[in-house]
């Protein structure tokens, strides 16, 4: 049996055409037998495939033959094109969701104004050297960070990225704006966007970790400053850096500890994925958000 992987990429860089581009990696991608998701839009390109070890290759060194992709980093994962249900290949105005399309500004070398990128290692320098005043910032969902975060991590009370600009005016932040803040995400691109929009509004001094979790968690495993589990966007849901991994997550039905998010049990008008034990996800009447009205529906479905 082949052996498969995951490719986990992105880029910003100005893109005259996304349509041409867009028909191009769908062309490419179905060729090699690849499935996965990519955005492109006019700022660059984001994208996570799957597929045959042989065929992920020769799709890096394809997407690399663009001037624009020449440099571009892609992170190896376990994996393969079974944890896809398909392949999706779309334009849109954004690669990273903010609504901050005018805002953004993108040239040759990436987001304009962006934090300072630090490597995993430069990270510990700088709380090495600056102690307790280093602030870490949460770039993702803050549903993601149940499971996994950084120590003492500041997360904020967003569901999409699309509520991180009103979040960061509300005022709620605004004691860290003369601190070192260093913010984070699963691979680093949504980092790209927020450490942008943060340094509009008035934080001073502001890095990204560069690579994200993924290059984190690969060079320090457990045994650094990040704790628990990482959440992903695919069949697999959650990666470990190693068995010794903390299991942060608590199961909302019955509160055992839990890393797995699973679909609320009432698909027609919940869309909710919460955290659930084996055991509770393991029964019908169990297997829900905990809302009263998909309790209900569970247990209905449970004495059909």
């Amino acid at each position: 049996m082949a052996l498969s992987k995951i490719l986990l990429y992105y880029t910003f860089t100005p893109i005259a055409d996304p349509t041409a581009v867009m028909l191009w990696q769908r062309d490419l991608c179905e060729s090699l037998g690849l499935k996965g998701r990519i955005i492109i839009s006019e700022h660059g390109i984001n994208g996570t495939v799957g597929g045959e070890m042989a065929a992920c290759k020769k799709y890096v060194r394809k997407t690399r033959e663009y001037p624009g992709f020449k440099g571009m980093e892609f992170k190896w994962s376990e994996g393969g094109a079974e944890d896809f249900p398909k392949l999706s290949v779309k334009v849109r105005d954004e690669i990273v969701s903010f609504g901050a399309r005018g805002e953004l500004k993108v040239d040759e070398n990436g987001v304009v104004g962006g934090g300072q990128h630090l490597k995993p290692g430069e990270v510990h320098e700088l709380v090495e050297k600056r102690g307790e005043d280093v602030v870490f910032f949460d770039g993702r969902n803050a549903m993601e960070a149940q499971i996994g975060k950084f120590r003492d991590a500041v997360v904020p009370d967003v569901d999409t990225t699309h509520d991180f600009i009103a979040e960061l005016e509300s005022g709620k932040y605004d004691w860290m704006k003369d601190k070192p803040v260093v913010s984070y995400c699963t691979g680093g691109i949504r980092c790209e966007v927020l450490s942008s929009l943060m340094k509009n509004r008035g934080f001073s001094e502001v890095y990204q970790l560069d690579g994200g979790i993924v290059r984190y968690g690969e060079k320090y495993g457990n045994q650094g400053l990040w704790e628990g589990s990482l959440y992903v966007f695919d069949k697999r849901m959650h990666v470990e850096f190693g068995e010794d991994a903390a299991e942060l997550g608590h199961c909302v039905l019955c509160g055992n500890p839990s890393n797995t998010f699973v679909n609320c049990v009432n698909e027609d008008t919940c869309r909710r994925q919460v955290l659930l034990c084996d055991d509770c996800s393991s029964h019908i009447a169990t297997s829900h958000c905990g809302r009263p009205d998909c309790a209900a529906v569970a247990a209905e479905l449970a004495a059909s």
